[in-house]
């Protein structure tokens, strides 16, 4: 085994019945740094899971009419499905059913009871099931609804084991103060600090009104609480009583990459459990931002969850990950759109990196008939692209090491940039011209394919198809694959006469109007095809007619609604942007119209518009629901309006 070693974990996740766009955020980060690590030639070990114990998962299976067991196996399947799409490397993926685990985790309840610090008593107090948290009534502020999620809490009454949280409280506050790495981004160590400042309760770990958990070793009557056994996972699944030689090479962890809403749970009762057995703590405990839809936190309830498998559908796993780690400081908060999606893909992925490959390759292609040409005399403007190169690697080095993905990204964006303004500094299409300027000319393209090859090995902890569809192209796969972070700081590794394999652009631009109005064409056909299909809350359709019962209809809110301003938008020659009345409000709308109507004609229509449509964003602006129209074969369309005046709000019924 390396001396280096690197341990780095995700959460494991609650078995939800859909993963979203959040999940692959914490995770893909995890996969990335563990990655970069083994480039750096460290042992790395990268741990996720799932957690599958507790009241919620029980309610939830029962509510399927299935056992528990059977409900979490088909679920984790998807996990493990998503992660390989993504790419994700795990070492090893550890489901808190496993007997393994389950006995750890009784092991350390019973060592922690001996030494005196788990009691019996009676637990009276408010719990949040979805959140298996248990809430004060300080914490909740007079509020009967869980701080986190936001929904409502439950009064519980029973007997339960505690443990003492606040014996260790001070030693905790004192490591949080004297090792500012300790808890980072800098803002969650504060409101850490602050939160045990306020004083801490001891945790009731038991529980008795359930079953679905792992029993108390002590007691048959009780299982213990959920996120004792989960946050456990960490030392179980690395040897913790079983195999001293792994869990001392690994332990403590370099790193938890957990979700802000999780991090108390990490950075105060995860920490004292370790103090109560004589463990050093983790490292760092990273807190990362949530990744938000315009209508907030994603979940299930609010129908806003983005579907991460959809995106890999639509434009590949590389430009998933890369807007996960490119677009949103990790630490802070951030909005998902499709369009910054796109909008990335087209100026970073295709004009950028996708431009200097099919630039580069076609000019050996032309002028060397594909062979990489020698090197020759360098000048000023080649050793400038060398060190730039250095000075990148170096960069992104520090960055990861800060966990700051889109600096490392963006630092490597400019290397690529820097790259392309080689191309125009040099000029190949002007030495071309010159018999006696064919040395240079090679020395150029030598460089080009060379910073290519750099950058296909600096994009390996990032993306997992790209770097490769670069070495194809510049028949340089062999060594991007087994390439060290060492290596690329070696130029000229790459030996000349290789020929390259000239191919379509790795990303082409993708049309953002064209894309959403695929996408609406899609979703349209979808509903008309599953209208009544499953689900509890639809009718059951007739399958000859692919009828919908009344109440289905009454499901969507049409209103009249009075267009008062109408523009073009900028850089569209689809779109119109519509301010609307409804009678009591205005809203903001954005139209496929432009190449039916102009915007003059449009103000004073009175429209039907689909007023509980989910807002969107389309090219930059908001929208508020959808206005109606139809369309035929050859493409004529007309807005569906009202014949008579009618007041604006009206609904059609």
């Amino acid at each position: 085994m390396s001396e280096k070693t690197f341990y780095v974990t995700t959460p494991i996740y609650y078995p939800s019945d859909r993963l979203h766009i959040g999940h692959a955020y914490t995770t893909v980060a995890a996969d990335t740094l563990a990655k970069f690590k083994e480039m750096q030639d460290y042992d790395t070990m990268f741990l996720t899971g799932s957690d599958e114990h507790g009241q919620k998962i029980e309610r939830k299976a029962s509510e399927a009419g299935k056992k528990p067991g059977e409900y979490v196996d088909e679920i984790v399947a998807t996990f493990k499905d998503l992660w390989k799409r993504l790419g994700v490397d795990y070492d090893y993926f550890i489901r808190t059913t496993n007997p393994d685990h389950e006995k750890v985790v009784q092991e350390i309840f019973k060592k922690i009871y001996e030494k005196g610090d788990i009691y019996k008593g009676k637990y009276e107090g408010w719990y949040c099931t979805p959140c298996e948290t248990f809430w004060t009534e300080r914490q909740l502020e007079g509020e009967k609804v869980c701080p986190d999620c936001g929904r409502p809490v439950e009064w519980v009454e029973e007997e339960s084991y505690f443990f003492k949280l606040s014996k260790y409280a001070d030693r905790l506050l004192e490591h949080i103060k004297k090792h500012p790495e300790f808890i980072q981004p800098e803002s969650r160590r504060k409101e850490m600090i602050n939160f045990i400042e306020s004083g801490l309760e001891d945790l009731s770990v038991s529980r008795t009104t359930f079953d679905w958990g792992i029993p108390v070793p002590i007691d048959d009557d009780h299982v213990i609480y959920v996120w004792f056994d989960a946050l456990s996972n960490y030392i179980s699944a690395i040897g913790y009583l079983s195999d001293d030689k792994k869990f001392n090479h690994y332990w403590p962890a370099d790193v938890h990459i957990v979700g802000k809403d999780i991090l108390r749970f990490h950075t105060i009762i995860w920490p004292i459990i370790l103090m109560a057995l004589d463990l050093p703590l983790p490292k760092k405990v990273f807190g990362h931002g949530w990744l938000l839809t315009e209508t907030g936190k994603m979940s299930k309830s609010k129908g806003n969850v983005v579907d991460p498998n959809k995106l890999i559908d639509d434009f590949g796993v590389d430009p998933i990950r890369y807007y996960l780690l490119r677009e949103v400081a990790f630490g802070q908060d951030g909005t998902y759109s499709t369009e910054a999606l796109i909008k990335r893909i087209n100026s970073d992925l295709a004009n950028d990196l996708g431009n200097l490959l099919h630039r580069t390759v076609t000019m050996v292609d032309k002028y060397f008939d594909g062979v990489i040409p020698e090197p020759g005399v360098e000048k000023e403007v080649d050793k400038d692209l060398k060190n730039y190169a250095l000075k990148t690697l170096d960069e992104i080095d520090n960055s990861m090491d800060n966990l700051k993905y889109a600096v490392a990204l963006e630092s490597l964006w400019n290397f690529i940039r820097r790259s392309n303004k080689y191309i125009d500094q040099t000029t190949p299409w002007i030495l071309a011209r010159d018999e006696d300027k064919k040395d240079r000319l090679g020395t150029v393209l030598y460089n080009l394919i060379e910073a290519l090859r750099i950058i296909a090995g600096m994009l390996k902890p990032f993306l997992v198809e790209t770097p490769y569809m670069i070495g194809e192209q510049i028949n340089a796969r062999d060594l991007i694959e087994k390439a060290s972070w060492s290596d690329l700081k070696q130029w000229g590794l790459l030996s000349p006469g290789r020929k390259v394999k000239k191919g379509k652009p790795i990303y082409p631009r993708i049309d953002i109007e064209e894309y959403f109005e695929r996408l609406n064409n899609n979703e349209n056909k979808e509903t008309s095809d599953n209208k009544g299909k499953g689900g509890n809350d639809m009718a059951e359709q007739d399958k000859n007619t692919g009828t919908i019962s009344f109440n289905d209809f009454t499901k969507l809110d049409l209103r009249v609604a009075e267009v008062k301003e109408a523009e073009k938008i900028e850089g569209s020659n689809k779109l119109l942007k519509l301010k609307v009345s409804l009678g009591d409000e205005e809203r903001q709308v954005v139209a496929g119209i432009a190449k039916h109507y102009n915007p003059e004609e449009l103000v004073g229509k009175k429209v039907i518009l689909v007023a509980n449509l989910e807002p969107a964003t389309i090219f930059g602006v908001k929208s508020e629901g959808m206005v109606l129209a139809a369309s035929n074969d050859s493409g004529e369309l007309t807005l569906t309006t009202v014949e008579k005046d009618i007041s604006s709000g009206s609904q059609v019924k």
